[in-house]
């Protein structure tokens, strides 16, 4: 089985092969969104981020940022850790964010309404063989 480093390009190709395959627009409640996390603390001392883009319930792009970030409607900034945890399905966001472990730039009651769609992301995301 191979391992892949997290955040890493193979990391995200596979996230996003996986999060099509599995994820069906009903699962997804058909929304349009975008989300973009953003990595600060990273082990190499860099920040990184993630872009999310969703399509009527169908996970359109994972992208991994290195320099100018897209607008999104939502931006959740964190520690890299806190974003593993969440990632391992170890830590639930709606937590993550209510605990202030994880700022949001965004409407916060949408945000709250569509954690259990953003469970369901990690849920797949726990399942990539990652280094973390």
């Amino acid at each position: 089985m191979t391992t892949y480093k997290y955040l890493s390009p193979e990391w995200t190709a596979e996230a996003n092969r996986r999060l099509k395959e599995q994820l069906t627009p009903e699962q997804m409640k058909y929304i349009t969104s975008s989300m973009l996390t953003i990595y600060t603390n990273c082990p190499d001392g860099q920040s990184r981020a993630l872009h999310y883009q969703l399509v009527d319930g169908v996970v359109e792009c994972v992208s991994l940022i290195e320099g100018e970030l897209p607008e999104a409607e939502f931006t959740i900034t964190s520690d890299y850790d806190v974003f593993a945890q969440i990632s391992r399905a170890e830590l639930n966001a709606r937590k993550a964010l209510m605990s202030g472990r994880m700022k949001l730039r965004g409407n916060l009651v949408k945000a709250l309404r569509l954690a259990p769609v953003v469970d369901r992301l990690n849920e797949v995301l726990a399942t990539i063989p990652a280094d973390y």
